[in-house]
């Protein structure tokens, strides 16, 4: 298969993998329903997330359907390759695993870039926008815990700095190693 194409099919699918995710977050975080961002992500993944809730019902304000789409929608990019090179067999479960890490590796660039958003937003002064009200309503559980523990100094807020770290450690540290235990599966 032609390097484009698998570029191309891997980009749409991670890129629909991540709206998926997005859609668990809004729930979980209750965000606002009618902001119009809201509207178009729901409408996008319904025909997906939808089908799944007869099987993965909401728990609580969890959505189980939306992140099982999700890890099925970046599962559904190794199952394509496999099966096109002639190596779909026993090993296409493993690949499941590495679909969920990828899966939280987006979790973290979405967290990543929404306090990247929420600062640059607050120096330019667009926090009422309706794509910077829906970053805030997500990111801001996270940031809460840091903001618990490190009180402004003046007007300066270092709480985003200190959860941006957070999220590189993670991301260096904790993803290399959950990568590890996966990797002897995969032959």
């Amino acid at each position: 298969m032609d390097n484009t194409i698998i570029f191309i099919l891997r980009t749409a699918l991670d890129i629909y993998a991540t709206v998926l995710l997005v859609r668990v977050l809004l729930q979980l975080v209750q965000a606002d329903f009618f902001n119009p961002i809201s509207q178009t992500l729901f409408k996008l993944t319904s025909p997906v997330v939808e089908p799944l809730h007869k099987i993965f019902p909401t728990i609580g304000r969890f959505n189980t359907a939306a992140l099982v789409a999700a890890i099925l929608v970046k599962w559904s990019f190794y199952l394509i390759v496999l099966s096109l090179s002639g190596m779909f067999g026993a090993q296409m479960f493993t690949y499941l695993a590495v679909a969920g890490l990828e899966l939280l590796g987006t979790l973290i660039e979405i967290y990543f870039w929404g306090i990247f958003i929420l600062v640059i937003s607050s120096w330019v002064g667009t926090g009422s926008h309706p794509t910077v009200r829906l970053v805030s309503q997500i990111v801001n559980p996270y940031m809460a815990i840091f903001r618990r523990f490190i009180p402004p100094i003046g007007m300066i807020d270092l709480s985003p700095m200190v959860a941006i770290f957070g999220l590189m450690i993670i991301r260096a540290n904790v993803m290399p190693k959950l990568g590890n235990l996966v990797q002897p599966l995969l032959g």
